[in-house]
């Protein structure tokens, strides 16, 4: 389990996905009812989709790191994980519109690094299935 790179891509994607309820993804000026401007910072936690969404490309790809001995399952977990992440980063872009004037931050890297993370790790399961294909056809 350790030795497969795909271990090591779900970890950074877990870890990636937990940090983005701490780091935020876009800072700027928003103006409430009232007309009043303030700077807010655009994390997970300030919107409630978002945040369910990146608990749970966090928590399926923790779950699908135990799940090397069924490669057909973790590959079809991680997709799902890769989709959901997707859709969470279309999410924020759709709530940056919300602010009168921002930037993106630094940390935005951080939500933008787990999908890249989830294709390397679909890569080395898709690899792996490959390779015990090859194998069992040699028997």
């Amino acid at each position: 389990m350790i030795q497969r790179i795909q271990t090591l891509w779900l970890a950074l994607a877990f870890v990636a996905g937990i940090l983005t309820l701490k780091f935020s993804f876009f800072s700027g000026n928003k103006t409430d009812t009232a007309g009043a401007a303030s700077w807010q910072e655009l994390t997970a936690v300030n919107n409630l989709l978002i945040l369910f969404l990146s608990v749970a490309v966090a928590v399926i790809a923790v779950m699908a790191i135990f799940l090397y001995k069924n490669r057909k399952l973790q590959l079809r977990l991680t997709l799902l994980s890769l989709a959901l992440s997707l859709i969470n980063i279309a999410l924020y872009h759709n709530e940056t519109r919300k602010f009168t004037q921002g930037n993106y931050d630094l940390t935005a890297i951080v939500a933008l690094s787990i999908p890249i993370f989830l294709v390397l790790a679909s890569r080395g399961i898709y690899k792996d299935e490959k390779l015990i294909k090859s194998a069992d056809r040699l028997r």
